[in-house]
């Protein structure tokens, strides 16, 4: 019966040294030594993990930029929204690369379908979402492209940068926005867009996605663009383009000299942060001229019944 135990004892014992010594051979077969560098560049990254460098999170973000700097030597394509520039800038430091500046990104609602400007025509009682209701309905303006207003956008933004507003039933964006793209990706209706924050805050974008005729389109919103192409012929740097009735400007292009501004019949242009415009003042023409004339040649001849009077009283 010892003997037997003894034996047991033994076996299993040689057992798991052997399977200790296979895991460890095993181990050091397949075993992936990290680089360093990557803790390094995730400090230095903001640990927000919200996705807009497309990554899920910070760690996998830096694991890429390591990893492209030692094989390719660039991190060319990578960005940083939350961090933007700053903190890129000390990624490249620490990878001893250099990095182009990018400009900042905002979210941008092209959208002006609010209640002044696009009247109700139905209500909508079902799942507040827009994801749920983009696949029941046009909306309840009619609009097949405008803003549904379930705030779907405001949910997935994790920095307080986007809201219902609620006079206009419309997203709003403010200053917190960093462009990680969350808002974006939410929307059915892909009206929301990341665009160049621009100098000064300032930027001219079209206000409307609708791709259909003028008729139909200012039927459902009196703002909407009817595709007319005023707005393409005033550009003088080829920025605006015209496609399937809709007007879009290029950011990149446009150098905000706010023509298209003033030429767009409805209003479907709009222009942020830009100061009043002046108003014209208009040259004087020849009515003007013969006026003034006129003028002159009456006060001349005030002038000379005031100048007889005087003489026939003296």
């Amino acid at each position: 019966m010892n003997d037997i135990l003894l034996f047991s004892v033994i076996s299993l014992s040689a057992i798991g040294v052997a399977a200790s010594v296979i895991l460890f051979l095993i181990a050091q077969k397949f075993k992936v030594i990290e680089d360093p560098k990557i803790d390094v560049v995730e400090e230095v990254l903001p640990a927000a993990n919200c996705g807009g460098c497309g990554y899920p999170g910070c760690r996998n973000f830096a694991e890429a930029l390591v990893n492209s700097a030692n094989k390719n030597k660039s991190i060319e394509g990578f960005n940083c929204p939350v961090g933007g520039s700053e903190v890129m800038g000390k990624v490249a430091e620490i990878l001893g690369l250099e990095v182009e500046e990018q400009e900042p990104l905002i979210a941008v609602v092209r959208c002006n379908g609010s209640r002044a400007n696009a009247s109700q025509k139905i209500s909508y009682d079902g799942p507040a979402t827009c994801a749920f209701a983009h696949n029941l309905f046009s909306g309840e303006n009619g609009c097949p492209y405008g803003c549904l207003g379930l705030g779907d956008c405001v949910v997935v933004c994790q920095f307080d940068a986007i809201y219902m507003n609620p006079e206009t039933a419309l997203p709003d964006v403010n200053d917190k926005c960093v462009a990680c793209g969350a808002c974006v990706e939410a929307c059915p209706r892909d009206i929301i867009e990341l665009r160049y924050k621009g100098k000064k805050d300032r930027r001219i974008f079209v206000s409307c996605v609708n791709k259909e005729k003028g008729g139909p389109a200012r039927k459902n919103c009196k703002v909407a663009c009817i595709g007319c192409g005023k707005c393409v012929e005033v550009c003088t740097f080829d920025a605006i383009t015209l496609e399937n009735n809709l007007a879009y400007i290029d950011y990149e292009k446009c150098k905000l000299c706010r023509k298209c501004v003033s030429v767009c019949p409805t209003g479907a242009i709009h222009e942020l942060n830009f100061p009043s415009r002046k108003p014209k003042v208009e040259k004087t023409g020849e009515g003007d001229a013969a006026l003034k004339k006129e003028k002159v040649i009456a006060a001349k001849k005030t002038e000379s019944t005031k100048d007889n009077q005087q003489e026939l009283k003296s």
